[in-house]
């Protein structure tokens, strides 16, 4: 089956801060189910400008106790892998994310975009597509699905959350249209 959560937000900042916020973000003491990020690979294409980085998160385990009985749930930590392509000229940064956990029971995939924004070009807009489905789970496949999706829904919010913070700190009040 799986289940798909999208979002979409406009950050008041330009493209270069915004995308600074990004890579900075985690850990955070707002988010401690972040527990590590570590740049694995990063190298820069010299004819196109563009800069890829990998990236492997590690994340504490949030499903509720009750569905960790099953053993194959039952482990401490999870692991993301996420890859980027920065485009400093065109603006615009493309992410893909998926869980390196579980891969035989789930998957969690990522995909969003960091661009500047049609509104107005100081401003920074911020899609993401997050995609879940969970199989060979027999009647918690839904369940956990369900669980999944609304911790993604709420991690997409937190996280937006966490941006504005840390782009209010960093560089002052929004830009006013």
């Amino acid at each position: 089956m799986g289940v798909t959560v999208d979002v979409r937000q406009v950050y008041k900042y330009p493209f270069e801060q915004v995308v600074a916020s990004f890579l900075r973000k985690y850990p955070n003491p707002m988010d401690r189910n972040v527990i590590s990020v570590k740049i694995v690979e990063e190298k820069r294409d010299e004819s196109t400008g563009v800069i890829y980085r990998k990236r492997i998160a590690i994340c504490r385990n949030v499903v509720p106790e009750i569905l960790r009985k099953m053993s194959i749930l039952k482990v401490p930590n999870i692991q993301l892998e996420e890859e980027s392509w920065l485009n400093p000229q065109e603006r615009n940064m493309a992410i893909r994310s998926h869980c390196l956990t579980w891969t035989q029971y789930a998957s969690l995939k990522e995909e969003s975009v960091f661009q500047e924004s049609v509104e107005n070009p100081n401003w920074t807009e911020f899609i993401q597509r997050g995609r879940i489905s969970v199989t060979g789970a027999g009647f918690l496949n839904c369940i956990l699905e369900t669980f999944a999706s609304t911790f993604l829904r709420q991690g997409a919010q937190k996280g937006i959350r966490i941006m504005e913070m840390l782009l209010k700190e960093q560089c002052g009040a929004p830009l006013a249209e």
